[in-house]
């Protein structure tokens, strides 16, 4: 990338920023930034690590645009007034949006990868990476999450990985339509389940995605890729664990509270065994996922395999925060209803009560899917589990609050599971703290909230002192 780029990203700290500013100011584009958590006091750790990597943060009131040569980077949901929209509007600066520059990326790369699908598609990706990496490929990676194997004292935040080699692996979203910008020479499709879209829509833009590529991973264990997988007519590797008709197929699935373990067989001939340090079936599949791209990449099955064995996974998806007086604290990234159902099900694998804290990531997604929220928990809650939920949480904008928390509650204790709305997160804290016992686990579940660790973090404390 030329240095001469001069970008300015609104909203840096967000999640699919973040891991593109990395990858654009290590490649010698000069970068600066806002965010509206920096103004409000929030992930503080976040921001110092972005400073440290020389990139110049403002606050979010359009002061940081100053040049018409600066290239505003905002998401499509970034509103018109907006202060940095407004100054760059007034210097007559350009505006791209983050799917954009990201797919400008990735088309341009020698081989890139996208992975994309309702769920599971930040796991995958750091799978996919760090077994290149380990092959000593040297990939480039863009990911919504931290991943663990690449956090050092001076990287705290891994949520990118820069390298020189041919490979460039990201996620690629559907929710705002953007996955039709990418053409992935090896295109990975988890599943496809409601989420942001309605199905037709989204099976119109999988089957897109899929069909631009030279090579398809696919899933056959769930009904929509698989039906997509039947009229794929180009290259594709089939994968399941119900199916052993698939390209790989994982038998003698052996779950641990957190790790699992299977044996992989490769077209019914080549087999390999395999310890993930992350718990769930959900995770198996996601792994022979990873292995499918990899193998597509010249990565012996043995190399693969043993790679995973050391992947230690991405941050918030069902992550150990710690036990005391026999109680442990989970944290979960669990904010739609097949990630929920996916977490619950591997929870539900092990005793003990769960007390799940659910805390949405906005209203929007409560109106589009509340009987589906309401279906994942009463189907998955166990009879003496209690849902605990917040308010969504919400940073500013233009916001629907015709359905909110208080409407999932009431559909789950109908349902007859037991679930409590509460106005706010220290209304939940004081609920958790004045219910949890010995034996059970407290899963802090939601999206888009860096605070949610340091939440769970503070629970935890707090039984440590009771």
């Amino acid at each position: 990338m030329s240095e001469t780029k001069d970008y300015f990203f609104c909203g840096i700290g967000g999640s699919g920023m973040l891991p593109l500013a990395m990858i654009v100011n290590a490649r010698g584009a000069h970068v600066e930034g806002s965010d509206r958590a920096l103004d409000q006091g929030r992930s503080n750790a976040k921001f110092d690590y972005l400073r440290d990597l020389g990139i110049a943060l403002h606050p979010q009131d359009g002061s940081g645009l100053v040049r018409a040569s600066q290239i505003l980077v905002a998401s499509a949901a970034v509103e018109d007034t907006v202060p940095d929209v407004v100054a760059a509007n007034k210097l007559g600066a350009s505006r791209l949006s983050r799917a954009a520059l990201l797919a400008k990326l990735f088309n341009e790369s020698r081989r890139p990868i996208g992975v994309a699908g309702t769920s599971g598609k930040s796991t995958t990706t750091g799978m996919i990476g760090w077994i290149l990496h380990h092959a000593g490929h040297s990939p480039t990676v863009m990911n919504g999450a931290v991943m663990k194997n690449f956090v050092t004292d001076d990287a705290l935040f891994a949520s990118a990985l820069v390298g020189d080699g041919d490979e460039f692996v990201s996620e690629v979203d559907e929710s705002d339509g953007s996955i039709a910008m990418f053409s992935p020479k090896i295109a990975v499709l988890n599943n496809i389940s409601l989420d942001h879209k309605t199905m037709d829509e989204l099976r119109a833009l999988f089957g897109g995605f899929i069909g631009r590529s030279e090579l398809a991973v696919l899933n056959l264990d769930n009904d929509e890729t698989a039906r997509l997988a039947k009229s794929h007519e180009g290259g594709m590797l089939t994968y399941s664990l119900r199916d052993d008709s698939a390209d790989l197929f994982a038998t003698k699935i052996r779950p641990q509270p957190f790790g699992v373990s299977f044996t992989v067989l490769h077209k019914g001939s080549e087999s390999a065994d395999i310890s993930l340090k992350m718990p769930g079936r959900h995770n198996v599949s996601n792994a022979l996922a990873a292995i499918a791209a990899a193998r597509a990449c010249g990565v012996p099955l043995a190399d693969a395999a043993a790679a995973l064995g050391e992947f230690l996974g991405v941050r918030r998806r069902l992550e150990f925060v710690g036990t005391e007086k026999e109680i442990t604290l989970i944290d979960d990234f669990g904010h739609n209803p097949d990630k929920i159902t996916a977490s619950l099900k591997t929870l539900h694998e092990f005793p003990g009560r769960l007390l799940v804290m659910f805390q949405p990531h906005g209203f929007g997604p409560l109106k589009k899917m509340k009987s589906e929220f309401i279906e994942t928990f009463v189907n998955n809650l166990g009879p003496d589990d209690v849902l605990i939920m917040p308010q969504p949480v919400y940073f500013g904008g233009t916001v629907d609050r015709s359905v909110n928390s208080d409407d999932i509650v009431k559909g789950v204790n109908d349902g007859g599971r037991k679930a409590v709305a509460l106005p706010d997160r220290d209304a939940c804290r004081d609920y958790i703290e004045k219910h949890v016992k010995s034996g059970d686990r407290v899963i802090i579940m939601g999206a888009r909230d860096d605070t949610l660790s340091d939440f769970a973090q503070s629970i935890l404390q707090w039984i440590a002192g009771r």
